[in-house]
């Protein structure tokens, strides 16, 4: 069981985080059956691009990451393309978290919101100065911080939930709102190979990998229904960052509780993406270490003052158009590589090629409808 669970706790591990704070209020836009079944869809989606990500990893020869695999199966173009994609989207990941991070500093201290959040970029900048081994004690802020989190709102709200008569409505799959966060919440595609890594090097079968990829997706989607009805229950009035409206609805020491873990591990995550991207700015585009680390701490706090400052639309962003382009990406590269591979399929299944084509269908209309402007 633990040759399962180890590397299932990789990949849940990348999935849980920041997303998870824009869906009570998305659900309770949308309705909460819309909601959940759109979390449980995306999940079923997400498994079989793991799939074919997985098989990806399996039947090329070396160790690559997504910009590797892209520079072997679709050239320099692909390289470039891949450098573009996760570059972006990493930039207004961080973004993202300097967005969420004044709301777990309101629970802790009063003051303005420009102050606490100069006060967070600026240690996280000087952690992201620092080797990576040094900064490794965040990688189990992360996870423990929003799992608390998770658990402690799950426990606190569940009653009043269960005695509310919040409608739960009926599925709407035309409500594209909650398309975008639900994607950015249970992303942990680049993760991938970290899995496939760990079967490697600790010499176990590659068949058990298709367990670890499920239950590593699967484990984050039941903390996000136990943090969503949480949430609603308690309070009626969701605030857009789920952690804001809580003030007065919650015990105070519960409230600094949530205040220094939230805190922690938005700090935790800025400086691991901070580093990837720093890494990627370096070594990928052969730019000095210092203008790389400059970009890296300069370009995100810019982005914001210049006015990306909307948590849901910034999360929108990054799940409704590069998660998709990321994803068309890794299915082309699968195509690709199985037509060059002379191994079998390892963990894409039979109905493989079936699936693919109405999969390349959702994730069009998606992109479409986040580029094309509408009411």
């Amino acid at each position: 069981m633990k040759n399962i669970l180890v590397p299932a706790s990789i990949l849940a591990g990348t999935i849980i985080g920041a997303g998870v704070f824009s869906l009570p209020f998305v659900f309770k836009e949308v309705g909460l059956a819309t909601g959940f079944f759109y979390l449980a869809f995306f999940c079923f989606i997400y498994i079989f691009i793991y799939f074919l990500y997985a098989d990806i990893a399996v039947r090329t020869p070396g160790e690559h990451r997504f910009i590797g695999y892209a520079e072997i199966y679709f050239g320099r173009i692909g390289f470039w393309a891949a450098i573009f994609i996760a570059l972006l989207q990493l930039f207004v990941v961080l973004v993202i978290y300097l967005i969420l991070a004044p709301s777990f500093f309101k629970l802790l201290l009063s003051g303005s919101e420009t102050f606490y959040l100069a006060v967070f970029w600026l240690i996280c900048s000087v952690v992201i100065m620092l080797d990576i081994k040094r900064a490794a004690i965040f990688e189990s802020l992360i996870v423990s911080g929003v799992v608390i989190i998770i658990a402690v709102i799950f426990f606190l709200g569940l009653g009043g939930f269960l005695s509310s008569d919040i409608p739960w409505g009926g599925i709407d799959i035309s409500k594209f709102l909650a398309v975008g966060p639900i994607l950015f919440a249970l992303a942990g595609i680049l993760t991938v190979p970290e899995v496939i890594s760990y079967f490697r090097e600790a010499n176990i079968p590659i068949s058990f990998a298709r367990k670890s990829l499920v239950i590593g997706a699967v484990v984050p989607v039941i903390a996000y229904g136990a943090f969503v009805l949480g949430i609603i229950g308690l309070s009626e009035s969701v605030s857009v960052d789920a952690i804001s409206g809580l003030a007065g609805n919650i015990p105070a020491p519960y409230l600094v509780l949530l205040g220094v873990l939230g805190s922690l591990s938005l700090m935790g995550s800025y400086v691991l993406v901070g580093i990837i991207i720093r890494k990627m700015l370096n070594f990928d585009l052969h730019l000095s270490k210092l203008l790389s680390m400059v970009l890296t701490i300069v370009l995100p706090i810019s982005f914001y003052f210049i006015g990306l400052r909307d948590f849901i639309s910034s999360i929108s962003f990054v799940g409704g158009i590069f998660l998709p382009i990321e994803i068309i990406f890794i299915i082309f590269m699968w195509l690709q590589m199985d037509k060059k591979s002379e191994m079998p399929p390892t963990l894409a299944g039979k109905y493989t090629k079936l699936l693919i084509s109405p999969i390349l269908v959702v994730f069009s209309v998606i992109l479409i409808y986040e580029i094309i402007p509408h009411p």
